[in-house]
């Protein structure tokens, strides 16, 4: 018999970098450090409860190793929170995160489980349906938490129906909780991660986040600055968990999630990464960090005021670089921002919400270089209007802004997104396996469009990332900037091939 714990929630951080990046994962990927898992340890213990985190993904721990872990704590909750550090990462470690449950039912079944996220909120009846967990949640989580230690506390005294967010089982069947709210006080509530729970030795920035001195990629940081996302690009997922209040419908779908921790809170977290952990490579890690003028300036201040040297990376949009905002950014230490460019067709921009005019991706790529600031451009093949030409003309805008680092993806269905709705009302195909909705796995499967098929994508994808960093202009241009040695590493990240499952015939691609 177990003995009752005086540890009131472990919050556990799953993931399996080799199944979702193969060979990428042992080196070339980053290895971040949760924010989420960080953010709630901070929300839980200012309201007076004992919390531990393990980051499975971090310590590269199996999932039996983190449930005998988990034992060893004996909490009162175990929370496996699914969140990632971009929407579509949710998803794919719902593999780690399902096993993880399973070892931890498999050594004490009665462990009181919960399991959140975005992927959970998206799908919060079949999470419960499929997972070995006690209690999934249906939004954010941080209130649904704290509520749901206060009724394990009670020793079945206090009324599950007053936890809010919550789907369990009742005599065989699902119940769903009053929905629960968001988190609007950030400064008081949750203001940064708590990083003495981490194992901070243990992480490492992207291989291009330190193109020039790659063998000093740790120690590494990622920071939230605001919170949720204004915009509703229907490919995107990141509105899931931050859904408020129902209609007759279902959910609210087009809340503004978009919060902002105060500029003096964000430098308090960099104060403690710089001066306690030495940290140098920060991310921000806010879904769109360069969009409030006062907001962005005011914390390059804060920074500049400090003396701090930063190597900084954020996300942008073309269209949300304003002024001299270029200029103050790269002052503070902002070497690289990241911009979703997506597509090079206006046709199939405009199918997803993502609409800008072309003239304004070259216009704002070349402001950003020309002080001095690298570009990380996304581009997705296979987004719903895309074909074999238009497919090439996003393969084509990419060689002519020939950035610094491209990220080349296939048009995914996550769940919580627009595009999965459309998936499942179109009866479009869809992954089998969760582990299919990562974009470097050996069965990811993307959608197909209204003219070609998801094997179709995935092997255009393929080809034009291997096109891209073998390309010379591009290897000339890394060289003169970053030296030999970052020419010679983006060479051998480029002999890695993946191991794909669903191929199309050689010659299939046009």
């Amino acid at each position: 018999m177990r003995y009752r714990s005086c540890l009131d929630v472990v919050l556990i951080n799953p993931g399996n970098r080799t199944q979702i990046y193969q060979s990428l994962g042992s080196s070339l990927s980053a290895l971040e450090p949760p924010v989420w898992p960080g953010l709630m340890a901070t929300f839980l213990r200012k309201r007076g409860y004992t919390v531990s985190i393990i980051d499975a993904n971090g310590e590269t721990l199996s999932p039996m190793e983190t449930a005998q872990r988990v034992s060893d704590l004996n909490p009162q909750l175990v929370v496996v929170v699914v969140y990632g550090h971009n929407p579509s990462a949710s998803t794919q470690v719902m593999p780690s995160a399902g096993a993880i449950c399973t070892a931890l039912k498999d050594i004490h079944p009665e462990q009181k489980i919960l399991m959140l996220g975005g992927h959970v909120s998206a799908l919060p009846e079949r999470t419960l349906r499929e997972e070995h967990v006690d209690y999934v949640c249906g939004g954010e989580g941080l209130f649904t938490i704290a509520e749901l230690i206060e009724l394990l506390r009670a020793q079945g005294e206090a009324d599950i129906r007053k936890v809010h967010g919550l789907y369990y089982w009742d005599d065989g069947h699902i119940v769903k909780t009053e929905p629960g709210k968001n988190l609007d006080t950030l400064d008081e509530d949750m203001p940064g991660l708590a990083w003495d729970l981490l194992p901070m030795n243990n992480y490492r920035a992207h291989n291009w986040h330190c193109f020039g001195f790659v063998d000093q990629r740790e120690p590494y940081a990622s920071v939230y600055t605001t919170l949720g996302c204004p915009y509703h690009c229907t490919y995107c997922c990141i509105q899931a968990p931050f859904k408020v209040g129902e209609s007759a419908l279902g959910y609210v779908e087009n809340v503004n999630s978009y919060r902002f921790w105060s500029p003096e809170s964000v430098m308090a977290q960099i104060d403690v990464l710089v001066n306690q952990y030495g940290v140098r490579n920060i991310k921000f890690a806010d879904e769109m960090f360069v969009l409030n003028k006062r907001h962005v300036n005011t914390i390059c201040d804060l920074i500049l005021e400090r003396g701090y040297d930063l190597n900084i990376w954020a996300y942008a949009r073309v269209d949300t670089v304003k002024d001299d905002m270029a200029e103050k950014l790269k002052q503070a230490g902002f070497h690289w921002l990241c911009f979703g460019i997506e597509a090079g067709s206006g046709r199939v921009r405009d199918e997803v919400l993502k609409s800008y005019k072309q003239d304004l991706v070259y216009k704002t790529i070349e402001h950003v270089r020309a002080e001095g600031i690298n570009v990380i451009a996304n581009y997705i093949f296979g987004l719903p209007e895309d074909d074999h030409e238009t497919m090439q003309a996003t393969m084509d805008l990419s060689l002519e802004l020939n950035c610094e680092f491209a990220n080349f993806y296939s048009a995914m269905a996550y769940p919580g997104s627009g595009l999965y709705n459309q998936a499942i009302q179109q009866g479009w195909a869809l992954p089998s396996k969760w582990s299919g909705y990562s974009q470097h796995a050996v069965d990811s499967l993307p959608l197909p469009t209204k003219y070609i098929s998801g094997e179709e994508v995935l092997a255009f994808r393929d080809q034009a990332w291997q096109q891209y960093f073998e390309s010379p202009r591009y290897l000339y241009m890394i060289e003169q900037k970053f030296g030999i040695d970052t020419r010679k590493h983006i060479q051998e990240m480029a002999s890695y091939t993946l191991e794909r499952q669903y191929v199309v015939p050689v010659g299939a691609v046009k």
